[in-house]
């Protein structure tokens, strides 16, 4: 990539003693020239001996010309290597790290994991050169983040790494010919003492490779953004603290949720509060180090509260960030704001009014309505929901509309299609949370057909009250059906495919009767985790009890179980449907009574389900 606008540094604004020490004087720089306004630098009175040059054997000749004199202005830097990963697919990034990379190591491993990789891809050429970016706060006192976001130097790298963590890989670096930087007038000699100061050891992951080189450095280019991709974005400082079943599935996870950001299935107000999440964790976490850091003895009662304090911080972002790499955490975490709009009721004159949706409306259409229905006319779904009170009724005819006011349901209306319910599509506006929500007594929805695009949260969610859905085709892209605590769903001769977690989530304390309905190719993630890998057609969490009643439903064709019901006992097992009208269950331990017990207990009622060809089987009992 080329550097692009190099600002320029003040030559007499500019520190008299050498870097790294405090209290030195710093001249303020000069207010004409933007550019050289960008910052103070730190110099040295006398140039240092030579150019400045890394340790280099003398037979080895050198990769570019002969030093510049001192004082000659840097060019500018060569382009680096591009991005090879930018144009990658998700499965392909998931392949490269989850089964080149770390080949099923365990989260404490990853760091050596990395280092073999890269040090793998360092074989290749051991002298190439290199743009090396660095903070500014090496080289200027004060500057303006804006202007300045790195320092580049054009440097000539040996490839001796130690056999350390790869996040701390050091390669020796001396500058390269013709001496080039992003800041025009940086002083060569400033340049030599800072990498004297550093015995020409900088972090590996600071060199971008130069475009120019043989293909052996493409290679190295790809292993570097690699790893500078994993640490930036992929590694949590938690993870080596905590026991991971399968690490690869949660760097999975992780990818998808970066994937899912950068191409805007997670909508843009979304995406920054998670980034803004992550980058305050990571802020809190240097913040901590650097406050134990400076406690030089046994630290006082003051410090030892600010020092919990600033920990406990911390513990809460990271339960924050766990939400968001879990979808089904993610959807009901504290980023999804509820529904604040206030119930309208009944219309003050005590009438209903039937809105029909249809860019045109003729009189065929409202030809089997009684003479004294009151009607009004609405081409866009939006203005209908918005013009209703309860008890009102909206039409729909054949058609694709979108509509906000669904994710804002509080009054009890009846939404239904006319016609073939494949012909009545809506779809969701990507750039928000939600796509159907309810919090009203009782809405019905009726032969239409939902399609979920962009939205994180469930295709449906039902926070309270009762949501019947009837005849209805509901395309998940996210979670599926979501019935809060306290909240009741009625399902039926309804289809639900697609979604990433259980077709039908029912939270502890809710109500659910499914009768007649098809759910199918759920649970489309790649893990191995219990708590996710249950999933699939319908999942029930029982703290309170949750009732469900399924009758003539066909659960069929899920990466995970038909049914999963987490329960806090003491056993886990799997059966299937058949089992369970037999009162047998198998599984780590027999017992003829527990299946019908669970049942009881949980009020569930199953009768005449076919379940079958799920990917972990057919129904699963959980300990929570």
């Amino acid at each position: 990539m080329a550097s692009g606008p190099r600002p320029a540094a003040p030559d007499d604004s500019v520190r008299t003693t050498s870097p790294g020490r405090r209290g030195d004087k710093v001249v303020s720089a000069p207010t004409g020239d933007p550019a050289a306004a960008a910052g103070s630098l730190k110099r040295t009175a006398s140039p240092a001996e030579g150019p400045g040059e890394g340790p280099r054997e003398e037979d080895e000749e050198p990769l570019l010309s002969e030093p510049e004199e001192d004082d000659a202005e840097a060019r500018p830097l060569p382009p680096v290597c591009g991005s090879p990963m930018r144009g990658m697919w998700r499965d392909e990034k998931v392949a490269l790290y989850c089964d080149e990379v770390l080949r099923g190591c365990n989260a404490e491993d990853a760091d050596d994991a990395m280092t073999k990789y890269l040090s793998e891809k360092l074989k290749l050429k051991d002298k190439w050169l290199g743009v090396w970016k660095t903070n500014p706060e090496l080289f200027f006192m004060k500057y303006e983040e804006a202007s300045i976001p790195f320092v580049g130097i054009l440097v000539e790298v040996t490839c001796k790494p130690c056999p350390s963590s790869s996040s701390c890989f050091n390669v020796t670096v001396s500058i390269a010919e013709p001496f080039s930087s992003n800041i025009a007038n940086i002083p060569r000699n400033l340049v030599n003492e800072i990498l004297e100061e550093l015995e020409h050891n900088v972090p590996l992951l600071e060199v971008y490779p130069v475009e120019g080189q043989d293909s052996d450095l493409h290679d190295i280019a790809l292993a570097l953004e690699v790893v500078r991709f994993f640490y930036d974005f992929l590694w949590r400082d938690w993870d080596d603290e905590e026991s991971c079943e399968n690490y690869a599935a949660l760097i999975e996870e992780r990818i998808n949720l970066w994937c899912d950001i950068q191409d805007g299935t997670i909508p843009g107000p979304i995406a920054q509060r998670f980034k803004k999440t992550l980058e305050k964790y990571k802020n809190k976490r240097v913040e901590l180090v650097e406050y134990q850091s400076n406690i030089k003895e046994d630290p006082s009662a003051a410090e030892a509260v600010e020092c919990w304090k600033k920990y406990y911080e911390i513990v809460m972002l990271c339960g924050l960030l766990k939400m968001w790499e879990d979808l089904r955490l993610r959807v009901h975490g504290p980023f999804f704001p509820r529904i604040l709009r206030r119930r309208k009721g009944k219309r003050d004159f005590g009438k209903t009014i039937t809105h029909i949706v249809a860019k045109v409306m003729t009189t065929d259409m409202v030809k089997d309505l009684s003479s004294d229905t009151l009607l009004q006319q609405h081409d866009d779904l939006d203005l209908a929901l918005d013009s209703c009170y309860s008890g009102d009724t909206v039409v729909i005819f054949p058609g694709e509309y979108q509509a906000v006011n669904l994710a804002l349901l509080t009054d009890d209306i009846i939404i239904k299609g006319i016609g073939k319910r494949e012909e009545i599509m809506i779809t969701s506006e990507p750039s928000h949370d939600s796509f159907v929500v309810s919090k009203a007594d009782n809405v019905k929805l009726m032969h239409l057909s939902l399609i979920q695009q962009g939205t994180v949260d469930g295709i449906v969610v039902v926070e309270s009250g009762h949501m019947t859905l009837e005849n209805c085709i509901l395309k998940c892209e996210g979670t599926g059906v979501c019935v809060l605590t306290g909240a009741a769903l009625t399902i039926t001769d309804s289809e639900i495919t697609g979604a990433q977690g259980a077709g039908v989530e029912l939270y502890p304390g809710s109500m659910a009767i499914l009768e007649r309905n098809e759910i199918h190719h759920c649970n489309n993630l790649r893990t191995s985790d219990i708590s996710k890998s249950t999933l699939g057609g319908v999942n029930m969490k029982v703290l309170p009890t949750p009732k469900l009643k399924m009758t003539n439903n066909h659960i069929y064709s899920n990466n995970g179980y038909g049914v999963s019901i987490l329960q806090p006992t003491e056993q886990f097992f799997i059966v299937a449907e058949e089992a369970l009208n037999k009162g047998a269950a198998s599984g780590d331990k027999k017992d003829d009574n527990t299946i019908s017990k669970v049942m009881q207990n949980l009020n569930l009622e199953m009768n005449n389900n076919k379940i079958e060809a799920n990917l972990k089987g057919d129904i699963r009992i959980v300990t929570n």
